[in-house]
């Protein structure tokens, strides 16, 4: 399976978890016409408690957060506002580790009109970007990386999370 997804809190089954997940997977990999069958990543679906000690382990950060992401490698692009370089198939096919918290989503979900499942989807695009390379740590990187995910979870049937693109 492409993507792995490790459930370490049972109540992301209720969401089904696992099936946002491959969706969300399969939909990054083929905007960027790649087969998803040959990439790998795994995912642990958490609680708060969790994704706050790994926050604060991988970032220095003391508090929960929706997901995080960790690329196997860096494949950001040397400029601003760049693709990072075009993914090929080889001895390295598993980009990186997502974990989600299902407190944080809920809690963030409750505060926005979207269904929640259309919200885990677009957080797990948003990792999966990251993993690919993808950055919103500058304005100009910002704006690349909204609008393919807008534009991956259009394909997906989800309306855009940043309002009128």
């Amino acid at each position: 399976m492409p993507i792995e997804v490790v459930l370490e809190d049972n109540r992301w089954e209720t969401l089904d978890v696992g099936d946002l997940a491959s969706t969300g997977f399969v939909s990054v990999m083929k905007y960027f016409e790649l087969n998803p069958e040959t990439f790998e990543v795994e995912m642990l679906a958490c609680d708060d408690h969790r994704i706050a000690e790994l926050n604060s382990d991988f970032r220095g950060i003391e508090k929960s957060t929706n997901v995080l992401s960790w690329p196997s490698v860096d494949r950001s692009p040397k400029s601003k506002g760049q693709f990072p370089p075009k993914m090929a198939p080889c001895s390295e096919n598993f980009l990186g580790d997502i974990a989600i918290s299902y407190d944080t989503c809920l809690r963030e979900v409750q505060v926005s009109e979207r269904k929640v499942e259309h919200y885990v989807s677009h957080l797990i695009v948003h990792a999966m970007l990251h993993l690919m390379g993808f950055s919103h740590e500058n304005d100009t990187d910002a704006v690349l990386m909204e609008t393919i995910e807008v534009e991956i979870l259009g394909k997906m049937g989800i309306d855009s999370p940043y309002g009128e693109q």
